[in-house]
């Protein structure tokens, strides 16, 4: 699952391009098949995102949750490519762009009426 949040009137243009972006870094830097995983946009008012100082409104906040697995350089290598697809793809500036990955165990993710210790027929490696 992945979540991006911005302001509404600001992540509303910008939509299709931040998923292509997304999904596209996924599929290289990770080897995730294209469109694999969810992805919603989560637009705030104004009233209801407090953006950092010196950001503009076109800030986002990018969250993925990812099975355990992935090595340290695995992983920033990804956000640096997000830095860079999301820079060149939607014309966002490093300094508006926050990514948090998060982590759980297999044994934590549920889909197609299994856990993901449970699935062992994925089309990419969680070890890389």
């Amino acid at each position: 699952m992945i979540t991006v949040y911005g302001l509404k009137k600001s992540l509303a243009p910008y939509r299709k391009q931040i998923a292509d972006a997304i999904f596209h870094c996924l599929h290289i830097g990770l080897g995730i098949p294209p469109r694999k995983h969810t992805l919603r946009f989560v637009g705030l008012e104004k009233e209801d995102f407090y953006l950092p100082i010196n950001r503009t409104e076109r800030f986002i906040a990018i969250e993925i949750n990812l099975m355990q697995g992935r090595t340290e350089e695995t992983k920033k290598r990804l956000i640096k490519m997000l830095f860079s697809e999301l820079e060149y793809k939607a014309k966002l500036n490093a300094l508006d762009i926050e990514i948090t990955i998060k982590e759980q165990p297999a044994h934590c993710w549920g889909f197609r009426g299994m856990t993901g210790d449970e699935a062992k027929d994925l089309d990419y490696d969680i070890h890389r």
